[in-house]
């Protein structure tokens, strides 16, 4: 367990094969655990050192094990979490909900020295209601979700991965793997499917056009999370040029981790992938009829609505702005150029969390009304 360091809560691992990343969901999946307690009774104490009396055991882990568990909670959390006979560390990921089942939010928390903290928190959980829902994993506690039958609804990552290789092999033509990733609070995988009807609508546009293409493949993406960060979600996705680009199409379908869901209510969800991947691509093929006479300051305003940040968003334009000058052009040419953005993000040496928050953040222009941002004169961010 301690070769490949997954209990670290910095852990983070990239797949190019589809049988690799399945087997490692299944081991995760082995060494994790979900257990239900009051949340009433949850403690939560400070780790001060690595050799604190309540820490001295964790069922299944050799010595060397907890010692190396135990020396990256001190570099992170510094927290233990205990109910009865249970005694585990705190991963980074748990503290959101966490604090959501104390029922307390602020900036100061962060602040706060361990043990205050610890009190806190423990005054908090005193005096709350329902069931406590923790994911272990890897050794240390991942998340605390909500116990009660309309809070969390656990569905399991291989069995979605699983299920959606099925799908697409028996209704794509087949499908090819991509890529995968994993940490901590996300999994998520890419698969380019064979069935080409799926753009083909999109490449009548851009001939219809005199937009010039490469070669243009549909994929689909599945993120899911154990810790409340994902639902079970599945993302339309373009690649152009073989895979030298990536352009997300947005209109994901979602499937919350909530109430009384099941893998059927995920079945269900493929069953939409057709007609929610028709969708999506319609929506991109329509920037091509949208007229922008001012394309980099409507470029930057749109990064702004949305949420890019200021260096990113600049970073993009003039990138843009050096491939296709300022000209009058299409939203559709602007939408192409926001999406480097996520290769950026990318090259940055972001975690695969951040890059698909990054895609989910770019795909919200595809909904904004591109005409208000096709202003003139000189653009204050």
């Amino acid at each position: 367990m301690t070769n490949q360091r997954t209990y670290a809560d910095a852990f983070t691992s990239v797949f190019t094969e589809e049988k690799a990343f399945l087997d490692f969901l299944r081991e995760r999946d082995d060494r994790g655990d979900w257990t239900k307690r009051h949340t009433r009774d949850l403690r939560i104490l400070p780790l001060e050192r690595e050799n604190t009396p309540e820490a001295e055991s964790l069922p299944g882990y050799t010595q060397d094990d907890l010692r190396a568990i135990l020396a990256d909670t001190m570099e992170n959390t510094r927290l233990l979490l205990k109910s009865k006979d249970l005694v585990v560390p705190i991963r980074n990921c748990a503290i959101k909900t966490l604090l959501e089942r104390a029922k307390i939010s602020g900036p100061a928390l962060n602040r706060l020295e361990k043990p205050v903290l610890a009190r806190i928190l423990n005054h908090c959980l005193r005096i709350a209601s329902g069931e406590a829902l923790l994911r272990i994993a890897d050794g240390k506690l991942s998340a605390v979700h909500g116990g009660d039958s309309s809070d969390y609804a656990v569905l399991e990552m291989p069995e979605l991965f699983n299920r959606t290789i099925r799908y697409l092999n028996d209704h794509f033509s087949g499908c090819s793997f991509a890529g995968g990733f994993y940490d901590h609070s996300t999994a998520t995988a890419v698969w380019e499917l064979a069935d080409e009807t799926l753009v083909q609508s999109y490449q009548n546009a851009l001939e219809q056009h005199d937009v010039p293409y490469g070669p243009l493949k549909p994929a689909i993406r599945l993120s899911t999370s154990d810790v409340g960060v994902s639902g079970a979600n599945l993302y339309p996705t373009l690649y152009t040029g073989g895979r030298e680009a990536t352009i997300v199409l947005g209109s994901p379908l979602k499937l919350e981790h909530r109430g009384e869901k099941t893998i059927k209510d995920f079945e269900r969800l493929l069953d939409m992938l057709y007609s929610q991947y028709q969708f999506a691509i319609g929506n991109l093929a329509r920037l091509l009829d949208i007229e922008i006479g001012n394309p980099i300051n409507c470029m930057l305003g749109i990064c702004k609505r949305i949420g890019i940040s200021k260096k990113l968003a600049y970073e993009a334009t003039e990138q843009f702005k050096a491939q296709n000058g300022d000209e009058p052009c299409t939203a559709h040419d602007i939408y192409y150029g926001m999406s480097e953005i996520v290769f950026m993000v990318a090259c940055g040496g972001a975690s695969g969390t951040i890059i698909v928050q990054a895609e989910e953040t770019i795909a919200r222009a595809l909904s904004v009304r591109w005409q208000e941002y096709d202003i003139p004169g000189n653009f204050k961010w």
